[in-house]
Order: C-alpha cells, then sequence, then structure tokens
C-alpha cells in the first residue's frame, strides 16, 4: 500500500474511489471486504469507475464476499469470456450475461446502496462524445449503471443504454475522477488503485488503428488515443494535490500479478489476500 498525503488544517468532505481494471478489481474486493467487516463507512461520496463500480455498489450494500465470488467465480466462467467467440464476431467479454447472472443470483443489498444515493456515483463515458459523466443511479438504475461503466469499447460489441443515450466503459473518459471529487468539495480523499504504485500508463501500441476499429464511436477513439495522457495526469494530482487536500492511495504491492484478464485461481486469491491485509492496515491507520 502506497500513500501520498498533503494534510489540511480543517477536513471537510471526504470521498472514495475504486478504480477499474477488470480482474485486477479483486484486490479492491478484498480492501472493500476488510472496510465491510468493520463497519467502516465514513466517506460523504463514492465514486465507481467501470469494475470498481460493481465494487464500489457491494461496499455499499454490504455484501461482504460478492464481488470476490463474481471476480473467481463468474468471471472466468466460458460464458463470460471467450477469445474464439470474439474471433468470430461475438463479445471477448459478455457484460449483458454476467449481470443478468449475478443480478439474479447475487443479492447486490439495493436498499443499503440506495441509503447513499445522490453520494454514490457512477462514471460513465458518453458514447457519442467521449465526456465523462457521473450518474447517480437511482435504486432501479444501479445494475443498469454499473453495466454501462463496465462496457469497454471493442471487448464488449452491443450498446448500453440508461437514461435515453449510450454509454462506453467509464474508464475511457475519468479513470480515476479524483479532480472530480475535488471539484464537489472533497478535501479528503482515499483512491484504490489496481495497480501498483510505480505503474503509468503508457500509450496503446495500436492506437492508430482505433478510428478504424471503432468508427461507430470516433471521439472515443480519439480519446483512448489520448488516455495515458489524461491517467498520468490524475496519478499527478494523487502524488501532488492542492494544499487544502488529502489524498491517500492505495496500491497492491510490486509483486501484484494479476492482469485485467487473469484467470489464474491462485494468482486472483493471492491479489485478494493483498487487498485484505492493506485494508486491515488501512483501518488501524485511520483508526488510530
Amino acid at each position: 500500500m502506497a500513500t501520498a498525503m498533503k494534510k489540511s488544517p480543517v477536513m471537510t468532505e471526504t470521498a472514495l474511489i475504486v478504480e477499474g481494471g477488470a480482474m485486477r478489481g479483486i484486490y479492491s474486493a478484498g480492501v472493500l471486504d476488510e472496510f465491510i467487516s468493520a463497519d467502516f463507512y465514513p466517506f460523504d461520496w463514492c465514486f465507481g469507475v467501470s469494475a470498481g463500480a460493481s465494487n464500489a455498489a457491494a461496499y455499499l450494500g454490504k455484501k461482504h464476499g460478492r464481488n470476490y465470488q463474481v471476480i473467481t467465480d463468474y468471471c472466468r466462467r466460458p460464458e463470460f469470456k471467450s477469445v474464439r467467440r470474439f474471433f468470430t464476431g461475438g463479445h471477448l467479454i459478455d457484460i449483458d450475461w454476467l449481470w443478468d447472472v449475478t443480478e439474479r443470483e447475487l443479492d447486490l443489498g439495493l436498499d443499503e446502496v440506495n441509503k447513499h444515493k445522490g453520494k454514490f456515483l457512477v462514471v460513465l463515458t458518453d458514447a457519442e462524445t467521449a465526456e465523462p459523466a457521473y450518474i447517480a443511479p437511482e435504486v432501479d438504475e444501479v445494475f443498469q449503471a454499473v453495466k454501462c461503466s463496465a462496457a469497454m469499447p471493442i471487448a464488449f460489441r452491443n450498446r448500453v443504454s440508461l437514461r435515453g443515450r449510450d454509454w462506453l466503459d467509464g474508464g475511457v473518459a475519468d479513470s480515476l475522477p479524483v479532480k472530480e471529487a475535488y471539484r464537489r468539495g472533497a478535501r479528503k480523499i482515499v483512491v484504490i488503485r489496481s495497480n501498483p504504485a510505480s505503474y503509468r500508463k503508457q500509450a496503446y501500441r495500436l492506437r492508430h488503428l482505433f478510428p478504424m476499429i471503432m468508427r461507430q464511436y470516433p471521439a472515443a477513439a480519439k480519446r483512448l488515443q489520448l488516455r495515458h495522457i489524461e491517467y498520468n495526469e490524475s496519478l499527478d494530482f494523487i502524488r501532488n494535490p492542492p494544499a487544502d487536500c488529502e489524498v491517500i492511495e492505495m496500491c497492491p504491492p510490486e509483486s501484484f500479478s494479476a492482469g485485467q484478464f487473469t484467470t489464474d485461481l491462485d494468482i486472483l486469491d493471492d491479489a485478494y489476500r493483498m487487498g485484505q491485509e492493506d485494508g486491515q492496515q488501512f483501518l488501524q491507520n485511520w483508526l488510530t
């Protein structure tokens, strides 16, 4: 776990930000399960991005172990991920299937989530403009909002709609919404990352192909070509926040080996335990 801080003499609102990262979200699941076990809910705002939106929702719903089960069971099934299906014109990952089956079979605790109405923000990317949106879902919109936030372009081919608009993965436009949390008044911000502290995003090697591959989303294709710049600018904010803001950054250790599409159960279990250990240490530091 790494931290970067600037202390303010007067603390105002607090925010929790949970980054995405597909299967790398197993680390955040471990951290947040420790928060649930400790009944630790001090945050005025909770932002979830992509897989981080699912983790954040289960945290607010007080559903310990839910996302561990989603990642280590459902996300490892062939119905969810299939390279063969992708190369024959289908989805690499089928989030329609994943969200439908987990909505039926795994309670999310919507009554608890609804207690944070207006303060739980799911980060989405407008499919037409590629601008970020920070949606506070109604209770009957939570599953659809989380699905929209995880709609990875290219890997998932269907359109995902909410409130009359089509959306893409929130990480396209704002992977680490620290600036938005600050803009909304948060002056103590906890960020749960899905990569070690040393990670900085590099430009996609095949970015010149994005306009061709994503013809239906030209604005998003252009934004993805610049994603490394925006991502690293957010990291710079985390490491050097304004003088009136404290940012606490939680990162997996450098030995973290889970990848975006890792299915090896031993690796995923190790990553989850890393999150649990860091969550326990964080709570000790916060509560003492």
